[in-house]
């Protein structure tokens, strides 16, 4: 609706417009990989090591692939099911070779796991190891 008022000295015009847009859902895919991301470089700093960086963004592609590849219900559940998001986050670290890197360094920490400042979870990442 436009309406417009001409008092000879200035002239006001209104618009009236659309509601503003909402903002647009957060991307689950994306919301994973970034928490991904940040697991896997926790994981390297708290054992005190560089990450591979090819093989970490291939770990990334490997997750958002095998995500893509889940039905939609199965994907709206990863955003809520810790211990399936987890197991994803293992399949990429696998599936990527980066459980093939620094592979000595990490085996010989992961027997010693008291001696590691690790949550728990990262033993999903460390059995690979083992």
């Amino acid at each position: 609706m436009t309406c417009c008022r001409n008092d000879g000295a200035s002239r006001i015009i209104l618009l009236a417009t659309m509601s503003e847009p909402t903002a647009p859902s957060p991307d689950p895919t994306s919301a994973l990989r970034e928490e991904f991301r940040h697991h896997l470089e926790t994981f390297y700093a708290l054992l005190k090591l560089a990450p591979p960086y090819e093989s970490v963004e291939k770990a990334i592609r490997s997750l958002t692939t095998s995500v893509h590849a889940l039905p939609p219900l199965e994907r709206a559940r990863l955003a809520t099911d810790t211990t399936a998001r987890w197991q994803h986050f293992r399949q990429a670290f696998e599936s990527s070779g980066l459980s093939k890197k620094h592979r000595g360094i990490i085996a010989g920490l992961a027997r010693d796991r008291s001696s590691l400042n690790l949550p728990a979870e990262y033993d999903l990442f460390l059995s690979l190891y083992l």
